[in-house]
């Protein structure tokens, strides 16, 4: 009997792949090649592994969701948002604390900004599962490093024209008060934003599945919060329908150890970690 496997690509965009310069186009206003704002070592090949498993296993697969990662440029997680003491610039990859922000070492550039930034941190704080970081601008909406990845696009493409079905996409992050690492709730919900909240359709639609294939980047962060939300919420609480496709994610340069602290803990809990290799076998023989 053929089983409904559902694929999730996490955040599959070029902001957050290492393109190689051919694979740059040219920025129409300037001419320079544009670049990826925040690529993750080895995403590109990751990728490119991805594409090749929805070519190759697309009778196989049941549906596709894709999560974009959708910012604004001005973001409480970006450097538009603060500055040092002095009125310098908070660069890139910068932690900032309540504590630095009660000591006045960072402040968000308007001021009016402030009560609500600091109630933010403290929130984040309290609920331990990260401390506020400084990312570069990445993924802003309508920009090319929002895009998706060519080659899974093009992938994903020709399994909907064949199979006459829709990718979904689930957009994330386009409140610039909480950060949303996961494509399940944002670090900090907002009641006044719905878009925040706890996603229990998308949860109830993945668990419907037999099986929730899962990639995309970066395993450190989107990839770690997404899954551990879902499997969290799951309502069938079976965590063995979940797959993570290891050689088809990598984490951020120096979150390593998060990256194999939660394929440990996803392990533990019953999910399965397969190569794309593995995959393709299930999604071939499941015509």
């Amino acid at each position: 009997m053929k089983q409904n496997i559902q694929l999730l690509l996490i955040d599959p965009q070029n902001d957050f792949c290492d393109l190689p310069a051919n694979w740059l186009p040219a920025d129409a206003a300037t001419g320079a090649p544009l670049q990826p704002a925040l690529p993750v070592a080895g995403a590109h090949a990751d990728m490119l592994r991805l594409a090749q498993l929805i070519r190759e296993g697309a009778q196989g697969i049941g549906g596709i969701t894709v999560t974009l990662d959708s910012h604004h440029r001005l973001d409480i997680a970006h450097p538009t948002f603060w500055q040092t003491r002095d009125g310098g610039g908070v660069p890139p990859f910068t932690s900032i604390t309540a504590a630095q922000v009660n000591a006045g070492d960072y402040r968000p550039r308007d001021p009016a900004a402030l009560p609500r930034a600091l109630a933010y941190i403290d929130e984040l704080e309290r609920r331990g599962r990260y401390t506020l970081m400084v990312w570069p601008v990445h993924c802003e909406i309508g920009s090319w490093g929002h895009n998706v990845h060519p080659a899974v696009k093009a992938a994903y493409n020709a399994w909907e024209d064949e199979q006459l079905r829709v990718v979904e996409k689930v957009g994330k992050g386009s409140n610039p008060w909480t950060e949303h690492y996961s494509a399940i709730q944002a670090e900090v919900p907002d009641e006044d934003d719905p878009a925040t909240l706890l996603n229990m359709p998308l949860v109830e639609s993945l668990d419907r599945a037999d099986l929730i294939v899962i990639a995309g980047e970066a395993s450190s962060h989107c990839v770690k919060a997404t899954t551990e939300h879902i499997a969290a919420n799951l309502p069938s609480g079976n965590c063995a329908k979940l797959v993570l496709v290891t050689d088809c994610m990598s984490p951020v340069t120096g979150f390593e150890a998060q990256h194999q602290a939660f394929l440990q803990d996803m392990g533990d809990r019953g999910a399965r970690l397969l190569t794309s290799a593995e995959v393709l076998s299930i999604l071939t023989a499941n015509t």
